[in-house]
C-alpha cells in the first residue's frame, strides 16, 4: 500500500468542520507550548479553547491519571457505584462554593458529565423537571453547545438556520440589558446565561445586571442557571467568576473546558433539593455511561487543586493587565476587553485581524477569534503563563500587527 502521511489521513478521515482548519501537527505538548512534528515552537494563548488552565500535562495532572490507572477505568453507567475519584471530586467542588447559598439550598450535589454542552442538557431538564415549566431564556450572541438542545439556547440563527426545528420554547433577551431582564416570567423555567459573555468577544456585565437577573428568577420562581464552563476554575480572577459579581449566586452552576486539566469532563452542580427530582417520575431522570470517568475525575481533583493551592486564580488578574499595558498603546487595538486571562482584544474587522493570526502562528504565538465576534482576537492563555512569556507573545503579537 502506499504510503501516505498523517496530514493525508486528516483531511481523508477526520470530519472536518471547516474549510480551513489550522492543520497544525502536533506531536507533544508542555506547560504552555505545543510542539509540531518538524520541531516549531507554538505558544498556546487559547488554552485549548479555555481548557488548559494549568498548562499542557501538569506534573500533578499526569501523576493523578497515572495512579487511577493502576486502579481501575470504566466500571459501570454513572451514578451507581462508589467511586472515590468521583466522590473526592464532588467533595472539592462543593467546598469551593460552601460559602454560598442559592434560594434551593447549598450548592452541594453535583452530576458529572462528559462536556460542556452535555452539562447544559442536563441542566437544561433539571430545570423543566424541577419547575414542572417548559420555557428557557438564553442570550443573544451567547454560545452553550452545540448538541440540539443546547444549540437552541444559542443567540445567533446563522448557527442554528439549517437545524431547526429545534427545542420550542426558547426565547432570547439581550446581555447586558437591564429591560429585559422583565421578560423572564411565571412561565420561565430557568435563565440559561454566562457570568462574562465569551464568544460574542468577552463582554463583562455591571454586576446590578447580574443582581437584577437573580432578583427577577428568585420573584418568579425561575432557576438561575449559570454558564461557567468558560469563566470557571480561576480564569478570571477568582475561582468562580460570579464571586467578583456581589450577592449573586445561582441555583445551577455548568462547569467544564478547565476542570480537566485536559481531560475531557464536564458537570452541573446545584442543591440536593433540585438535584433530587431526576430520582423519580421516572427513575434515572437523566442517565450517562460515561459521565464522570474515573480518570478525568482524579485529572480535575488534581487540576483543582493545583489552581487553589498555588493561587492561579489570584494571578490571573495581575497577569491580564500585563497583557493590556503591552498591547493597549497599539493604534490597530481599538479596545480589549475583559476580566483576568479572559480577555478580547478588537480590531477594525475580520480582514485587519485574520492575517495578523495567521503572521503569529507562523511566529509560534496560536490566538484565535470569536463565534460572533470575529473581529476580536482571544486572548485566553494557561494560567500559569509567566511575565516573560507573556512579554514575548505581545512582541510577536505586535511583530505580526506591524507586518
Amino acid at each position: 500500500m502506499q504510503s501516505v502521511t498523517h496530514r493525508q489521513l486528516f483531511f481523508q478521515h477526520v470530519a472536518q468542520t471547516s474549510e480551513f482548519p489550522l492543520a497544525l501537527e502536533i506531536d507533544r505538548a508542555e506547560g504552555v507550548y505545543l510542539y509540531s512534528t518538524t520541531g516549531q515552537q507554538y505558544m498556546d494563548l487559547i488554552s485549548g479553547i479555555g481548557v488548559s488552565n494549568v498548562g499542557h500535562r501538569h506534573p500533578a495532572v499526569v501523576k493523578a491519571i497515572q495512579d487511577q490507572l493502576d486502579k481501575y477505568l470504566h466500571l459501570m453507567v454513572y451514578g451507581e457505584y462508589v467511586q472515590t475519584s468521583q466522590t473526592s471530586l464532588a467533595y472539592a467542588l462543593a467546598d469551593t462554593l460552601a460559602p454560598y447559598q442559592s434560594p434551593h439550598g447549598p450548592l452541594s450535589n453535583v452530576y458529572f458529565t462528559n462536556s460542556g454542552t452535555e452539562a447544559i442538557e442536563g441542566a437544561m431538564k433539571l430545570a423543566k423537571r424541577f419547575t414542572g415549566r417548559t420555557e428557557i431564556i438564553s442570550c443573544f450572541n451567547a454560545y452553550h453547545g452545540a448538541t440540539q438542545g443546547a444549540l437552541s439556547l444559542s443567540g445567533d440563527e446563522n448557527f442554528k438556520r439549517n437545524y431547526r426545528p429545534l427545542l420550542p420554547g426558547i426565547r432570547h433577551m439581550e446581555f447586558g440589558n437591564l429591560d429585559h431582564v422583565e421578560r423572564i416570567s411565571c412561565r420561565t423555567a430557568a435563565v440559561v446565561i454566562e457570568v462574562i459573555s465569551a464568544e460574542s468577544g468577552i463582554r463583562v456585565p455591571n454586576p446590578a445586571y447580574l443582581q437584577a437577573v437573580r432578583q427577577r428568577c428568585t420573584e418568579v420562581g425561575a432557576l438561575l442557571i449559570f454558564d461557567e464552563i468558560q469563566t470557571g476554575f480561576g480564569r478570571t480572577g477568582t475561582f468562580w467568576a460570579f464571586e467578583d459579581f456581589g450577592p449573586v449566586v445561582p441555583d445551577v452552576l455548568v462547569c467544564a473546558k478547565g476542570m480537566g486539566g485536559g481531560m475531557p469532563i464536564g458537570a452541573f452542580i446545584s442543591s440536593p433539593d433540585v438535584m433530587s427530582v431526576f430520582k423519580n417520575n421516572p427513575i434515572l431522570g437523566h442517565i450517562t455511561t460515561f459521565g464522570g470517568h474515573p480518570v478525568s475525575c482524579a485529572a480535575s481533583l488534581a487540576t483543582l487543586n493545583v489552581i487553589r493551592d498555588e493561587q492561579l486564580y489570584a494571578q490571573a488578574e495581575t497577569k491580564g493587565q500585563l497583557f493590556r499595558a503591552l498591547l493597549s498603546g497599539c493604534s490597530a487595538i481599538r479596545q480589549i476587553r475583559g476580566k483576568g486571562l479572559m480577555l478580547a482584544a478588537e480590531f477594525d474587522s475580520f480582514e485587519v485581524l485574520k492575517p495578523v493570526i495567521d503572521r503569529a502562528i507562523l511566529s509560534g504565538v496560536i490566538t484565535d477569534w470569536f463565534l460572533f465576534c470575529n473581529n476580536s482576537m482571544r486572548i485566553a492563555p494557561p494560567l500559569i503563563i509567566s511575565e516573560e512569556q507573556i512579554r514575548e507573545a505581545c512582541a510577536v503579537i505586535l511583530g505580526a500587527i506591524d507586518a
